[in-house]
Formats: C-alpha cells, structure tokens, sequence
C-alpha cells in the first residue's frame, strides 16, 4: 500500500536533504535553522523552536517533541449533528476547491454514506460545469442554477433536496473571489444564514482549501476567510508539487485551526486524514539516523 503522504512530501523532503545531505543523530541549532527554513518553516516560528531548546545539539526526540507542539491545533472533534452533515467549502479561485469537494463526496461514498453536491459558486459558470461533471463521473446528484444566480438560494435547495431524500452529506462550493472581499464576505455570511434557515445548526463544518504551493503566503489567505466566515478545519493541496510542505506548521500554529485532509493528486481517490505524527516523522526520517544504544 502506498504512502500516500510520504510521496506528496518528496518535494520538501529533497529540498531538506540539499541542506542536509548526510543523515546525523544530532544537529546544531544553526544546521537545523537552514534546514526547516529551505522546507518553508516560517523564520519566526523556527526561531521560536530553537528558542526554547536549551540544548546546543538537538537529536530526533527533541526535535520531533518541539515540531508536534506545533500542530497542537490539529485536534479535531466531530461535531454533534442531526441529518444531514452540511459543509461548506470555501477558498479562492484555483486553489482545488472542486476538485477536493469531489474527492470528499469520494470519500463518504467509499464509507457507504450517500452525498448530494451544491453548485454555490455561481459566479463563475466555469465551477457550476466542472462541479456538475464531477457529480456526473461519481453518479451524485447535485443542486446547480446558472452563472449570476443567487447561491444562497442554491443552499437553501441542496438542503432541502437532501432532507426529503434522506440523503447524509451536503457539500456546497461557493465563489473563490467577487469584485471586492466585502461582496465576498457578505456573500458567505449571507449562504451560511440560509444553511441555519434550512437546516438547523447547518453548516456543521466550514473548510477551506489552501494552496501547498502557496507555503506560508497563504497564512493571510487563511487569516482572510477566517475572519469572513469563521474556518473549523483546512485542507491542502497540490502538496506532491512543492517543496514548500514546511509551512503546515507554520498555518496550523498561527491560525490554530485543525488541518483536516491532504490532497495527494488529482484523482478522487487522492485524499488522505492529516497525521500529524505520520508528517512529522516523514520529515524526520530524513535527515536523521537512529542514535545507537
């Protein structure tokens, strides 16, 4: 069986293993600033790292302790609810936000559960037909109007349609970018009112997709959203592209918000649960060797 996310981190991995070609047991703070800032570690959280270890040599332990304190936030727990479990999926344009909505819908029919897709970006006609197509390849059914429609409205229908269907998952897109991050912001509010309208304590989760190869550029992304809408969980594509895979650490710390799924390709099946202790320990393996008793 693959590792699926060991091969999107060879990137970052290659990028770390230019600083650090030989595998040691331990290396000096200065060794392993240069290698978490060329893996796209943010400067002042590697500084804030290597701050508070108080030795001169630090070994995989101490290391590994220090980067999982990072991803604290990545806890997650799965909200109460009441049929059916409404997300929204939000996330600027060209990020692979339908692309990751379709491999959601994977993932919950592959658990047995049965999915209804909201076409909410109706700003770009663009996003109505690849989400539709999507929802064709995977024999979904899927709420959509045309291009300039009201997307609440379509909500508002995929709900409702998911209600008298008995149908257990509701995923909605919605518009990646307006003329102006006001219309945005209104716009989303104004979609997540009508959710509660529909359905109550809807929508039980708000994610946003974040681009890997933005690396720590896409923390004021991030930041953006969050303040619009209020983000419960974060997944990040197009990692396998990048060197940039670093800066997981980086969003997770400074948004403390819980990174839930990592895309792993362009395939519905590439998607994979974030493991933190699986991510921390792909990175460290490496650059270190085993110390020998």
């Amino acid at each position: 069986m693959k590792d699926w996310l060991k091969l999107s981190l060879d990137k970052t991995v290659e990028a770390m293993k230019a600083v650090a070609p030989k595998k040691k047991i331990f290396f000096t703070k200065d060794e392993l600033e240069d290698i978490l800032l060329e893996a796209d570690v943010e400067y002042a959280l590697v500084e804030a790292i290597l701050e508070q270890t108080y030795q001169e040599e630090i070994d995989r332990e101490i290391l590994r302790s220090k980067l999982l304190s990072t991803l604290a936030w990545t806890k997650y727990k799965e909200p109460e609810y009441k049929a059916p479990f409404v997300e929204l999926i939000v996330g600027v344009n060209g990020a692979g936000k339908t692309t990751s909505i379709a491999k959601l819908a994977k993932m919950y029919q592959q658990e047995g559960k049965s999915v209804i897709l909201g076409a909410g970006d109706t700003f770009r006609a663009a996003a109505i037909e690849q989400l539709t197509l999507w929802s064709q390849r995977l024999d979904i059914p899927i709420i959509a109007s045309k291009q300039g429609h009201d997307s609440s409205a379509v909500a508002f229908d995929t709900i409702d349609s998911a209600k008298a269907k008995g149908i257990e998952h509701v995923i909605i897109d919605t518009a990646g970018r307006l003329h102006t991050q006001t219309n945005l912001s209104n716009e989303l509010k104004k979609i997540k009112q009508i959710c509660t309208k529909a359905h109550d304590g809807a929508p039980q989760r708000t994610l946003l997709v974040l681009d890997g190869t933005q690396g720590n550029s896409a923390i004021v992304q991030a930041e953006a959203f969050h303040k619009m809408i209020g983000i419960d969980g974060i997944i990040i594509t197009k990692l396998d592209g990048t060197a940039k895979g670093g800066s997981i650490f980086s969003i997770a710390y400074a948004l403390e918000i819980p990174i839930l799924y990592i895309g792993t390709g362009e395939q519905p099946e590439n998607l994979i649960k974030f493991d933190k202790y699986q991510f921390v320990d792909n990175l460290l393996d490496a650059i270190f060797i085993e110390e020998e008793n």
